[in-house]
């Protein structure tokens, strides 16, 4: 963790804003403007971007997930331009626990994987491309999101250390058990062989 030199009082705001706008439920207002119903009827029910895929809409999951990413990286990079990198990590870790539990939706929210890539992209980029990379990698090998997702945000911490970015890693652990705690059914299913893999024809 970096030093804190941020006023307290400052970091708490920061952090109130930061949870604010990462609550702001991206995958809910997409699917509603593109017409396709109400995302927590629809599949899993999760609100994020691998769900909004799953109705067959490409271009409403690649939106949902940019601007889910995109929220949690621009309230870490204002937080880091304007008060520093103390700031920057309570913006990212804020907005990650406003979309896992957003004020807008009872605290019912996403898991996180788009949030999470954001925000790395935005402290550390070069963690972030390997993050990427790894779930790419081991989406093409099984076509399972979740596995994927749990498999390269394990890894990050890692990342972090071997690129150079050792004051990154507590947070990346933060963000990883989080991650893997709303993916707890999904690693029960992955451990029983149940969890459904993407169509590659879709």
């Amino acid at each position: 963790m970096p030093e804190l030199l941020t006023p307290l009082w400052l970091l708490g705001l920061t952090g109130l804003v930061g949870y604010m706008i990462g609550s702001i439920p991206f995958g809910v207002v997409v699917a509603r403007v593109m017409g396709l119903g109400d995302l927590r009827a629809i599949g899993s029910g999760n609100i994020g971007a691998t769900n909004v895929m799953r109705t067959g809409n490409k271009a409403a999951g690649i939106l949902t997930f940019a601007l889910d990413a995109g929220k949690g990286a621009v309230v870490a990079l204002i937080a880091w331009a304007t008060l520093g990198e103390d700031a920057a990590q309570v913006a990212a870790l804020s907005a990650f626990l406003g979309h896992l539990y957003p004020v807008y939706l009872g605290f019912s929210g996403g898991k996180g994987v788009a949030t999470f890539i954001g925000t790395a992209l935005a402290l550390a980029w070069p963690v972030a491309l390997g993050v990427c990379a790894i779930w790419a990698l081991v989406f093409k090998l099984g076509r399972i999101s979740s596995l994927a997702a749990l498999l390269a945000s394990a890894l990050s911490p890692v990342l972090a250390l071997i690129l150079g970015y050792p004051s990154m890693a507590a947070l990346f652990v933060i963000l990883t058990a989080m991650i893997f705690y709303k993916h707890i059914d999904n690693i029960r299913r992955l451990l029983s062989g149940t969890e459904p893999r993407f169509d590659r024809k879709k």
